[in-house]
């Protein structure tokens, strides 16, 4: 995801400074080149030693130290970096930097770098809310600099306020999230796409119902790519516990498969794109208990009966929009996909086998195969949901 991404994470002194070691081990995960800066108050939070063993790479802190090659550090990691990370950024820091006061190693590559600059900013709520503090932030937002809100909560000092660094994985998100605005530059944007997420649940009585594994993170992870590439998204989700993607434009709360279909016949009018990923239940039960069943001795019958199909009704009425489905299989997976994609009119179908290590519900990564109409057929090894997310939106990109 951010594989050979250059990224200067720049650390200062603060008590949140430990926390940019969680955020550094976060980025190296997903691919990034981590080159660290300290400036010499955060030396005395966390050690050099540290920074550099969890980066993999050298630390820099030192303007004067004696040099074993010719280059200018500073203004070589001002020309490397892709993106410039401070976390934390202390009122110090933001202060100097919003007045262009470069003063030592990571003031001074900053003031070199035409990469865009990125801050965590964490301190006490007072200094945060203070005016001239805010006065700093609003000229750095001005000038394009990029600024992750703090947290509230307790703070380190006892106070209770805004002024707590971002969480770790929230960083590293508005990372991920500004390099894939970058690289994809908001192709879907115009378009508008509802997205089909999670189980369903039919219930039996009160207390009882019938669903299945799916925890919604396809789902969910499509409808972010989409957010994240421009598009007017609507997330149509069964029950799941996931967070909303940030900046999705509609959310739509279903339960069962006929509450699915009620609401993608609303959605089909208005989108130009239809991805259902939902994991939708192909039978409830025939009768509705408004009691809880008892039980009995002996065993229990419930009589079943088929839901709509909801794919096959929306692909009736497609026309000329884009309509891309789901298969999760637990054998001859090629035969069941190609079926499906013309018996419900579907663009293409991405295919899974629920028995493969790492593909499937639950976890976060996926093994798929993307079959479409004319029987073309792309293999997509074992990957990330959110990676796959984007490698579906690049086939519809093709269709568009």
């Amino acid at each position: 995801m951010l594989k050979n991404k250059n990224i200067v994470v720049g650390i200062t002194g603060g008590i949140a400074a430990y926390k940019a070691c969680d955020v550094i081990s976060g980025l190296r995960k997903l691919g990034a080149n981590i080159h660290p800066i300290m400036t010499t108050s955060a030396k005395e939070f966390i050690t050099p030693m540290t920074v550099q063993t969890i980066s993999n790479n050298k630390v820099t802190y030192d303007m004067f130290k004696e040099v074993d090659s010719w280059e200018v550090e500073h203004i070589e990691l001002a020309k490397k970096a892709d993106l410039f990370l401070i976390v934390p950024a202390t009122a110090n820091f933001i202060g100097k930097m919003a007045n262009g006061i470069a003063d030592d190693m990571l003031s001074t590559t900053v003031m070199a770098t035409k990469a865009d600059v990125m801050l965590a900013p964490a301190m006490n709520t007072n200094m945060f809310e203070n005016k001239v503090v805010q006065g700093n932030i609003n000229k750095l937002k001005d000038m394009g600099s990029l600024v992750i809100e703090p947290d509230s909560g307790l703070l380190a000092c006892g106070d209770v306020g805004k002024g707590k660094l971002a969480k770790p994985e929230d960083i590293i998100e508005e990372v991920v999230t500004y390099f894939t605005k970058k690289q994809y530059d908001q192709d879907f944007k115009g378009k508008t796409i509802a997205v089909t997420a999670g189980p369903t649940c039919e219930s039996i009585d009160p207390v009882r119902y019938i669903t299945n594994r799916s925890s919604g993170k396809m789902g969910y992870a499509i409808a972010k790519a989409a957010v994240l590439r421009g598009a007017e998204v609507t997330l149509v989700s069964g029950k799941t516990s996931l967070d909303k993607p940030k900046g999705l434009v509609n959310f739509v709360d279903i339960e069962s498969a006929d509450d699915l279909y009620l609401a993608m016949l609303e959605e089909i009018k208005k989108n130009d794109i239809l991805i259902q990923s939902a994991a939708v239940a192909d039978y409830r039960p025939k009768e509705y208990s408004d009691k809880k069943i008892k039980k009995k001795d002996g065993d229990l019958s419930i009589e079943l009966t088929r839901n709509k199909d909801v794919a096959l009704e929306l692909g009736k009425m497609k026309g000329n929009k884009i309509l891309i489905g789901f298969a999760a299989e637990t054998n001859d997976i090629t035969d069941n996909a190609k079926r499906k994609i013309e018996k419900k009119n579907l663009d293409f179908i991405v295919a899974n086998d629920l028995k493969q290590e790492g593909a499937g519900f639950k976890g976060d990564t996926n093994i798929a195969k993307i079959i479409d109409k004319e029987g073309n057929i792309e293999q997509l090894d074992l990957m990330s949901k959110d990676e796959l997310a984007h490698k579906i939106l690049d086939r519809v990109a093709k269709l568009l």
